[in-house]
Parts: C-alpha cells; structure tokens; sequence
C-alpha cells in the first residue's frame, strides 16, 4: 500500500527509521507527531527500544535482531494512519529569568542588532507564550515556537564552545531553555535557575512536549536563593496552569 502524503517513512541506518510529517515548525503537525509517539509506546511494537519526538517527526530506533525495517514500517503505517493529534497538555509553566548582564552576555548585541533598547528586547521575549516542541541536544534541552519575529536572530557566525546552564536563548525564529552547559550558537539573553532536568528529582524531566511556556524577569539577587531551590529538587519554575 502506498503512503498516505501526509507522512512518509525512511530508514536511519541499519536499526532506526523515522515517520517524517512534514518539514515545518508548526503546532498540528508536532501534534501529529506527539500522538503517534504516544500510540507506539501503547502498542508496545516488538523490537521498538525508543522512540524520539521531534518538531516533524517521530526517530524510532529498533533492535535488528527481534524487528525489521519492512515489518516495523508496515506496523507503524497502520499507527500513524489512525493516529490522532496529541491534544496539547494545558500546563504552562512561568520560567523565571535574568536577562542581561553577567547571565544574559548577548542581550545587547541582539538588541543593537534589532535597533531596540535591551529592555525591550526583554520585554518582547517574555510577552509570547511558547510551545514546547521537543527536547533534545542535551538532556532537558527545550526547543520552543513561539518567538515574536520582531526579535528573530540568525544564530551566531562563530558558535562558543560552552554555553551556561539555564541559558534562556534564541536562534533564527526559534527560543529555547538550556539545561546544562554545552556549545550553541545560540544568542544568550538570559539565564533561569529552572533545572529542566535533574536525575535525582522524580520526575527527571520537568516539562514535557506540547507543554507551554512563559518568561517573567528577576532580579540578579534572587537568582542565589533559587538557584538553591533548584539544587535541591523544586521546580522553581511554576505552574500556572493545568
């Protein structure tokens, strides 16, 4: 049976495909892919070892020996044909951030960039509200749409080598939250003491695909204590829906 042109799948190497719906940031068709991720873990396929969401499609990797990429693909053909959008989750957590400064190096440059003041470059970041689209990269790693395009950036010309971890970035038309120190060539408005992941906090992950997420500006001297927080397991961000 041919493929639907809704989706399309493609073998990744010799223990891996992936269901590809499109080639778009755009919130149905990441939900498309969120729910066929939720009916693959339901259905339990044999071989299955992990499945990986990302913003147009689903990386599914399998053990060679117990699936192949024939079969699996005739299983998950018939999955994303019946799958439905994932319905987004209704949390949205507000994300403390320090903007500027020591936290947020490239806050200036990209406001030079855009002829605004930094403080309002500050001010338009935290105005959207973003979808999270997948995590990836690193671990708790949250890739978001959403970001006003007043204030899009292309990424730097010369990526660093490490970036903080918390760093609030943007780059292109994307935002997102880092967690943990790692090279981008993202620009660095900020930084949150949120630990999205925490290996010793159950849950490990905080947030989660198809959540949202706000911004909302404090002050360098409170970063101390809920860095603190952060340490010891709170979400420090909140939750300001459910």
């Amino acid at each position: 049976m041919a493929l639907p042109a809704a989706f399309r799948i493609r073998p990744c190497g010799d223990a891996a495909l992936t269901v590809e719906f499109g080639d778009t940031v755009d919130p149905d068709l990441n939900a498309q892919v969120l729910g066929l991720d939720a009916d693959v873990a339901a259905a339990k396929l044999p071989g299955v070892v992990e499945t990986i969401p990302t913003y147009r499609s689903l990386f599914v990797q399998y053990d060679p020996v117990a699936a192949d990429f024939a079969s699996l693909s005739q299983a998950l053909q018939s999955l994303a044909e019946n799958a439905k959008p994932h319905a987004a989750s209704g949390r949205c957590w507000r994300i403390p951030v320090v903007y500027g400064g020591e936290m947020g190096f490239d806050l200036e440059d990209v406001a030079r960039t855009h002829g605004m003041s930094p403080s309002e470059i500050a001010k338009r970041h935290q105005a959207a509200t973003y979808r999270i689209y997948m995590i990836g990269f690193t671990p708790g790693f949250a890739y978001l749409g959403g970001l006003d395009q007043s204030i899009a950036t292309p990424r730097r010309a010369a990526p660093r080598a490490v970036t903080p971890p918390g760093a609030i970035m943007i780059g292109g038309v994307q935002a997102c939250v880092q967690c943990q120190a790692a090279p981008s060539g993202w620009h660095v408005l900020g930084r949150t003491p949120m630990r999205n992941f925490l290996p010793s906090r159950e849950p490990m992950f905080l947030m989660a695909p198809g959540d949202n997420v706000r911004f909302h500006a404090i002050e360098l001297r409170d970063w101390p204590a809920l860095e603190r927080d952060a340490a010891r397991g709170l979400p420090v961000a909140e939750l300001v829906s459910a």
